[in-house]
């Protein structure tokens, strides 16, 4: 019988044999059978015990000292008891008939290892009532009571034991001896209560009350049980100390009673555990298949978006497109990034699970295997960064068209705002009635106009060369360009004419320059130190600077942020040095005087100062995402390395390992924000166009895969630890045992978490493995079943305790539905339903097949069948 665990300790046990136990009965009885009142118990109890034997073959006993004097019904009450066949009596009513049966009886109980001490054949012929009972009671403590042994204890202390386990919990209970503990009847009906808590409302007892509470357990155990009343409450209660013996007696029926109770509680217990994990495991599996199948359709989904190269015509329609795929990285991405990990660890974990509940391996449905989402998830990777490539391509190229559409719009309305009212001023006879400084007034003013048209032949050559360069980039408007372009030249043509008509009139055009020249010469002296300002700056920001520490790199950062306070008053001086040009624009329109676009003071050019202000800006935000990636990307490097670093030390327990791991996640997850602000400065630099940086060598793709990885690695990391307590725990290892484990894999451990096969066999060897090739081949198919090459920490483990560590099996729990359904082989819903938890007898009965055996019965279920299938056997 197996043991019920209660509050009751023993701090020693031992066994006593029968022959020992006898005799020290047989000194008992010498000195308290002369108590009338044990004589009575046991007359009762011990006639009652052996009708409730000899009623199953059809007969009884009255008078106990008379009855078995014959010797006929004491060899019928063996042979019930035993299953056994005794000699054939004797048919004689003689005496030596009477002591010859006897005697054969008493032959058969030394047969079974009892040894009778002062008992004869003719003390029981001749009706000794103290010898009756002596052996009736070694019958007794040989059929009924030597075969209890709870922890190696002797038949009574084992049955002492059992009702101590059983009784510990219940109040006003304490089973010490088998005499006065069970005067007040609380301890009987605490019995029947643990076991049929339907017969006896325990809570309504009271100890005031023993010849009530005893009365309550005979007439259930009677009544229910099948029990017989071997005891009178009233003799009980009125006497000191109740016979030992008879309360034994008594008391061992229900041990017997209870006994095949027990036994199918522990199997109907072993049953719901397995059926429990194989519950847990399907869900884990049904939700794999679930979450596998979302990530593969939202890819499914994503991946043609992500493959259409369809440019739009316009620049703002481009920047949506680009809009809407930073929206696609920044916030529909990444939870999916998290979906794939979960997925993995998800997986993992059913892996371990069923390979420590002896399940066979978990096989997703086609196409959602852990390699067909990483294919998929590579292929939306490849396609996503074509995307970007293409959409900046694009944006370039349509950044380009509209740059030459403005400047060609710009440079026309230049050139016709030029050309406005010139044919009739050319046409005018204003100089055949000016003064002579009017005429050189008019002459320099001509002069002017014809150096300025010359100049305003090369914007002339640049409007038709960006007309063309638009037709051959397929502009959308390049039919309204064209015919713009048209007017210009046969414009141009016609200027070209007058000009040549008046020139011979007018001599020189003056005026108007001297007010220009000052401009010009005010230009020079303020554009020269703010360019020699602006060189200082670019050479600052281009340095190639060394640093050797976060420190350093935050003292540059320092001083890049005070260099940036210092942009707004620089800002103000271009643009007033701009305005300078400005105004020279404004009085060259104004008068209609086309500039030559040369600054007779100095070779630098508005559009110099404009385009090394831009570049300065430029190299401002290099230097500001450079200074950044420069911290983030060694952060990111380091912490991997911290955590390879803790997955492999064996200094500590896997909890603790555990607590590191999650202080290590934190710190992630709370540098995220770092990440973003990085990301809005590379969206800056998009933006500017800038696509190369010499002051980092990590780029914003370097820094997202490595974020990504860092992620995916102390997830995967933190699972590994949850797999392996989850192994060492079902397993039963010590902390001691997987340190052990653990070392003898990192000394072998060349590859960063995985070993060689070459390095797995020196490993085995080190640890005491005598290994053949054929040996060492079925190894490497345990743990390495993909047929990978390498073998990890996580199958290493896996083989090591693999082989010792106990399970339960198929056969187990066929063994167990054998005990729920008495040993038939089949089992009915009303036995499911009776021994099992609803849900789990529903679970067996829509999941076990019809037996079709030819014992079979309408409704019979074939557990046999169902027990090999959870285990993914065929039938044993």
């Amino acid at each position: 019988m197996t043991a019920v665990e209660t509050q009751v300790q023993y701090n020693t046990t031992y066994t006593v044999s029968t022959e020992d136990y006898m005799t020290q009965e047989e000194d008992w009885d010498r000195d308290l059978l002369l108590d009338p009142a044990w004589e009575k118990q046991q007359r009762k109890t011990f006639t009652a015990w052996c009708n409730s034997h000899l009623r199953k073959a059809g007969t009884q006993i009255e008078n106990i000292e008379e009855d078995f004097r014959n010797g006929l019904k004491l060899m019928l009450l063996l042979e019930v008891i035993s299953g056994e066949r005794l000699p054939k009596p004797d048919k004689g009513k003689m005496r030596f008939h009477k002591i010859a049966n006897v005697n054969k009886a008493l032959d058969f109980i030394c047969s079974k290892g009892v040894k009778l001490v002062s008992i004869g054949a003719e003390e029981i012929v001749d009706g000794n009532v103290k010898m009756t009972l002596g052996m009736i009671w070694t019958i007794i403590l040989r059929f009924a009571i030597q075969d209890i042994s709870v922890e190696e204890t002797s038949a009574k202390e084992g049955l002492l034991l059992w009702c101590q386990r059983k009784t510990a919990p219940y109040r006003n209970v304490n089973v010490q001896n088998f005499h006065i503990s069970w005067k007040d009847g609380l301890a009987l009906c605490a019995l029947i209560h643990r076991h049929r808590p339907d017969l006896i409302d325990y809570s309504k007892l009271r100890k005031d009350d023993p010849i009530g509470n005893l009365n309550t357990a005979f007439e259930v155990a009677e009544k229910f049980l099948d029990i017989p009343r071997m005891l009178d409450a009233e003799d009980i209660v009125n006497t000191p100390k109740p016979d030992e013996k008879a309360i034994m007696t008594y008391v061992s029926c229900f041990y017997h009673a209870f006994a095949g109770a027990e036994q199918a509680e522990t199997a109907a217990n072993r049953i719901c555990k397995v059926l429990a994990v194989n519950q847990e495991n399907e869900r884990l599996m049904e939700e794999y298949e679930k979450l596998a199948s979302e990530l593969l359709e939202w890819i499914r989904r994503t991946i043609p978006w992500l493959e259409n190269r369809v440019a739009e015509q316009t620049m703002r329609a481009m920047q949506q497109k680009l809009e809407d795929f930073r929206d696609y990285r920044r916030v529909h991405k990444p939870p999916r990034v998290q979906e794939k990990c979960q997925l993995e660890i998800n997986f993992n974990t059913l892996q371990t699970k069923l390979r420590l509940s002896n399940r066979p391996a978990f096989m997703p449905s086609e196409g959602k295997m852990v390699s067909d989402i990483a294919n998929a998830w590579k292929g939306l990777e490849q396609v996503e960064k074509g995307y970007e490539e293409w959409l900046l391509t694009e944006i370039r190229r349509l950044e380009r068209l509209d740059h030459l559409a403005e400047k060609f719009r710009q440079k026309c309305s230049l050139h016709e705002g030029w050309t406005a009212g010139k044919e009739e001023l050319l046409s005018q006879k204003d100089y055949e009635s000016a003064s002579l400084m009017e005429i050189r007034a008019l002459m320099r003013k001509h002069e002017a106009f014809e150096s300025d048209l010359a100049a305003h032949q090369d914007r002339v050559e640049q409007i038709a060369a960006i007309a063309q360069e638009l037709n051959e980039l397929d502009y959308h408007d390049a039919a309204t360009v064209n015919a713009r372009c048209q007017g210009i030249c046969d414009q141009w043509d016609n200027l070209g004419t007058l000009t040549q008509k008046r020139r011979d009139a007018l001599e020189r055009v003056e005026k108007l320059w001297e007010t220009i020249d000052q401009l010009y010469l005010e230009f020079a002296k303020r554009a020269a130190p703010f360019n020699n300002w602006m060189d200082g700056a670019m050479e600052d920001l281009q340095d190639m600077f060394i640093v050797h520490s976060i420190e350093e790199i935050q003292s540059l950062i320092t001083a890049h942020d005070q260099f940036k306070a210092t942009l707004p008053e620089a800002d103000k001086e271009r643009v007033a040095i701009m305005g300078i040009i400005n105004e020279i624009m404004k009085i060259a329109q104004t008068y209609g005087i086309k500039l030559s676009g040369v600054n007779p003071y100095t070779s630098l050019s508005s559009q110099d100062i404009s385009n090394k202000w831009e570049t300065v800006k430029q190299l401002v935000l290099r230097r500001q995402f450079a200074a950044q990636a420069n911290i983030i990307g060694p952060w990111i490097q380091t912490k991997m390395e911290e955590i390879g670093h803790v997955s492999v030390d064996i200094t500590g327990s896997l909890e603790e390992q555990m607590n590191n791991l999650k202080t290590y996640e934190q710190n992630i997850i709370n540098y995220k924000s770092n990440i973003d602000k990085l990301e809005g400065d590379h969206q800056l630099i998009q933006e500017a166009l800038i696509f190369d940086n010499k002051h980092t060598n990590y780029t914003m793709e370097h820094i997202r895969v490595g974020w990504e990885q860092l992620l995916t690695t102390i997830a995967r990391t933190i699972n590994e630890v949850e797999n392996q307590i989850l192994t060492r725990d079902a397993k039963g290892i010590s902390q001691e045992q997987l340190n052990e484990f653990r070392a003898s894999f990192n000394h072998f451990d060349r590859r960063n978490g995985m070993m060689d096969p070459d390095d797995f066999r020196a490993c085995l060897i080190s640890m005491g493995y005598d290994l053949g090739e054929v040996e060492f081949a079925r190894i490497m198919t345990l743990v390495d079943p993909n047929n990978t090459g390498v073998v990890t920490f996580q199958a290493f483990i896996d083989f090591m305790t693999r082989e010792t560590a106990e399970t339960d099996t198929a056969e187990q729990v066929m063994a167990s539905f054998k005990i729920l359904a008495s040993d038939k082989s089949y089992i009915t819903v009303d036995e499911l339903r009776r021994e099992l938890p609803p849900e789990q007898a529903e679970y067996c009965i829509t999941r076990m097949t019809k037996y079709v055996g030819p014992d079979s019965i309408p409704g019979a279920l074939d557990y046999i069948s169902f027990s090999s299938a959870l285990y993914g056997e065929s039938d044993l």
